[in-house]
């Protein structure tokens, strides 16, 4: 059992709420940005259930992501229809990208993919220490390890070769086989990545894109290419290089408003990212039961925690594996992992960066503090304590400071 299903999902009404459109008609190509706990995987889900007579890929950066999707298809439509592929981003570009044109380039067996967070290739170290990486002349060494798998930062530029040594073989293939090309979570694509998304823009395929620049907590690669658009970039990068004979509307409303997060949680999630448009509570009325008494935002000091976590049971979050909770027997992810769940009560363990930030908003945060601060706050429903020990006389605006003698019900 998932540590969501412990607390629940979010409302299962949603799947009425973003209906699928008619795609019968040619359109131009669609960015949908979208917040958190909008309910995007649902609106995929229905856009793809509106076309019955051609093929469906939807594909995403996580094996998570992928499995949330197939479960949103069982929850609203009974199962994955005949005309639906959904696939991890990385096998589809190893299955349709790389091995239908390796022959012009190489002939030994793809074998798999080698996951790398670091720059892969590594040659040798100089009498200096620093490292010294395969050129692209070395086509295996460069883009394989020894057993012959393709490094993952290296795999989409692969298939940008495999494309233009088969002079654009790649992308009409992929367009013959799936005429609608649905990409979720597309804030986490990056450097070359960026480029196939581009190559399939020209391609005949109809092409959605939905993501949340705001939730950037895991990354295809880090590339140098397109560093610019890394952190959460994708409107930027659309905006910038997609060529004047082509469409792609950006559409910023169909999904602002948020299914799962409270009015005062949203608020405080949107000063995160104060260039963008703040996110709102929906109203929907099959989303804004009755709130716990409880509902708000706390400061939990840790000689109040363990009552805190007694009373309150709710799941903890956490940077990574290695940040103390206070609880053994409650549920705990990291604030990555627990990217696209929800759950009415949420306690989180800051960085002492983010507990800077809480105290003056104008406080500089790095990329990935900021995203996965984002993501922290916007898993729950009704409930945020963040564990911080804030001097006797210091309040925080919006947040009570939780006594031993509160008892969440």
């Amino acid at each position: 059992m998932r540590a969501g299903d412990l607390f629940g999902t979010d409302q299962d009404h949603l799947s009425a709420i973003y209906p699928g459109r008619d795609r019968s008609m040619t359109g131009p190509n669609k960015l949908v940005i979208a917040a958190a706990g909008s309910g995007k995987t649902t609106y995929l889900v229905n856009e793809a259930l509106a076309i019955q007579d051609r093929r469906v890929l939807i594909t995403t950066y996580t094996e998570s992501n992928e499995e949330e999707i197939r479960r949103k298809f069982f929850e609203i439509n009974g199962s994955v229809p005949g005309n639906v592929h959904i696939q991890t981003w990385f096998s589809l570009l190893i299955q349709h990208g790389i091995k239908p044109f390796q022959g012009r380039l190489f002939d030994w067996e793809v074998v798999g993919m080698r996951l790398d967070s670091k720059r892969s290739g590594l040659r040798y170290k100089n009498a200096q220490g620093f490292p010294v990486y395969w050129g692209e002349k070395e086509l295996q060494r460069y883009y394989f390890d020894r057993r012959n798998h393709v490094y993952s930062d290296k795999l989409a530029k692969l298939v940008i070769r495999c494309n233009k040594e088969s002079a654009g073989a790649v992308f009409e293939r992929f367009s013959r086989i799936h005429p609608y090309i649905f990409v979720d979570e597309v804030q986490d694509l990056a450097g070359h990545d960026l480029d196939i998304l581009m190559e399939l823009f020209k391609s005949p395929s109809h092409v959605v894109l939905v993501g949340d620049p705001r939730q950037v907590t895991y990354l295809t690669h880090l590339e140098a290419r397109h560093e610019k658009y890394r952190s959460g970039g994708i409107e930027g990068f659309i905006r910038d290089t997609l060529p004047k004979n082509l469409a792609c509307d950006i559409d910023v409303t169909s999904l602002a408003a948020s299914h799962r997060n409270s009015a005062v949680i949203c608020a405080l999630a949107s000063k995160l990212y104060p260039a963008m448009a703040a996110t709102a509570a929906c109203n929907c009325a099959g989303c804004r039961q009755a709130a716990p008494l409880d509902a708000g935002l706390y400061i939990v000091r840790r000689k109040d925690l363990p009552r805190y976590l007694e009373t309150g049971q709710p799941l903890q979050l956490r940077w990574g594996s290695n940040v103390k909770v206070g609880s053994a027997n409650l549920p705990t992810l990291t604030f990555g992992r627990a990217k696209g769940l929800g759950f009415d009560r949420v306690v989180i363990y800051p960085t002492r960066d983010m507990v800077s930030w809480l105290k003056d908003t104008r406080f500089k945060l790095e990329a990935e503090t900021r995203a996965k601060f984002y993501v922290a706050l916007t898993r729950a429903r009704h409930v945020v304590a963040i564990v911080a020990d804030l001097p006797e006389d210091q309040e925080l605006p919006g947040f009570t400071i939780f006594q031993y003698h509160d008892v969440p019900t």
